[in-house]
């Protein structure tokens, strides 16, 4: 206890005199955030510096091994660590499915070269990724796949097509699924591939959802030459590599339902609710939506202790299985949850598009509510994640 509490004074001195005063809020849209990456344009200073300085502390993934640009931290240090940034509400440096995703799997499935190439420019920002998972006849049924590799002596040649590629438009890397053995049964003829976007043959489209914007892309492959350098695991081992990369997935999705609204310009629902439906004595003033308001705070409060249990089991070996599917489901819903809420409070504020007398705020959340239906589908639908608790985690029969 002693050791923690040293590093945790440690950790808050060097926090206050390195976090910036601009990353100590919370970012007021998605294009506020720092995803990294060679297109990255700062705007804010402050934004690189901050990166900067906990990339060189190897804070931006505090538990990854030092040797693969990580802190080396154990579960206990890194949970001082969150405390401490949550304490002086300090944005998070980086937002990476690299970090995410594809950084977990290699650490465990990924070849020392493979780690020491990618795990270190994860770290510092350098390299953006999307993932290369569905397709239009293969979504939920994901082992279904078709996007074909062919064995070209020292490369692949990658032609195939993918949808729902989440920033592929902004992406340095994709990590992505392709079919090795078409004569083999379809959970066996996958394996997972990891290639440059500026190669020639790659093409991507974005493709427009009804809030108006999408980060969703269709992304097109032919005749890509892939490294066979760039294989992760086994030929033809793809699957299970996919699959505890879902599940790493599903926990990331899974929190979308905490903090701050980026619709809210920063502002909480507690402070949202006080400004449009009225304040009483300190607290909302409509007792209706001051319950409403409370219980979704309870619900994210129970939920991020038990997601942050299952992250401290994970990071001890136990996981994060098929659990991860318990925590997408819920997420999901507590996120639609948060935002019919969100309307609801805003009022006929909310129920602008575009023109004068709706603040950037309120037009940000009509869409964002209109964005949050597509939250059951992503990451594997809502019905997949129930047949997987049933049976993976229930223990129910076929």
């Amino acid at each position: 206890m002693e050791n923690l509490d040293a590093f945790r004074a440690d950790v808050a001195q060097w926090l206050e005199a390195n976090c910036p005063p601009s990353m100590r809020k919370p970012p007021s849209s998605e294009e506020d955030t720092n995803w990294g990456g060679r297109r990255k344009v700062y705007t804010n200073p402050e934004e690189k510096l901050w990166l900067e300085r906990m990339a060189a502390k190897g804070w931006v993934c505090p538990t990854w091994p030092k040797e693969y640009g990580g802190g080396g931290l154990s579960n206990a240090e890194a949970r001082v660590l969150a405390e401490e940034l949550r304490r002086i509400k300090a944005r998070p440096a980086l937002i990476s499915f690299g970090i995410t995703m594809l950084g977990p799997v290699l650490l465990e499935y990924g070849n020392e070269e493979q780690k020491r190439e990618h795990l270190p420019k994860i770290v510092r920002g350098e390299i953006r990724w999307c993932q290369g998972y569905s397709e239009p006849g293969a979504g939920s049924d994901l082992a279904g796949l078709q996007t074909r590799a062919e064995d070209k002596g020292d490369h692949y040649l990658v032609n195939g097509q993918k949808i729902w590629t989440s920033y592929a438009n902004y992406a340095d890397w994709i990590f992505c699924l392709v079919r090795t053995d078409a004569n083999a049964a379809k959970h066996d003829g996958i394996s997972f591939l990891l290639f440059d976007m500026t190669s020639p043959g790659v093409s991507v489209s974005p493709i427009k959802l009804i809030s108006g914007s999408s980060p969703f892309c269709q992304t097109f492959f032919q005749d890509v030459k892939v490294p066979k350098k760039n294989l992760v695991g086994k030929v033809n081992g793809g699957w299970t590599i996919a699959k505890k990369l879902l599940q790493h997935e599903r926990e990331m999705i899974g929190g979308m339902g905490f903090g701050l609204a980026a619709s809210g310009g920063g502002a909480t629902m507690d402070q949202l609710a006080k400004e449009y439906v009225g304040e009483q004595d300190g607290r909302i003033g409509d007792a209706g939506i001051r319950d409403q308001v409370v219980q979704h705070m309870m619900d994210q409060r129970c939920f991020a202790t038990t997601m942050r249990r299952s992250v401290e089991e994970a990071k001890a070996g136990q996981g994060p299985g098929a659990a991860s599917s318990m925590f997408k489901l819920y997420g999901t819903e507590m996120n639609k949850r948060r935002y019919e809420l969100l309307v609801k409070i805003l009022g006929s504020q909310a129920l602008g598009w575009e023109g004068a007398g709706f603040q950037p705020r309120e037009l940000a959340t009509t869409r964002e509510w209109l964005r949050s239906k597509g939250n059951s589908i992503e990451g594997g639908t809502s019905e997949v994640q129930l047949n997987v608790i049933a049976k993976r985690v229930l223990g129910l029969p076929d």
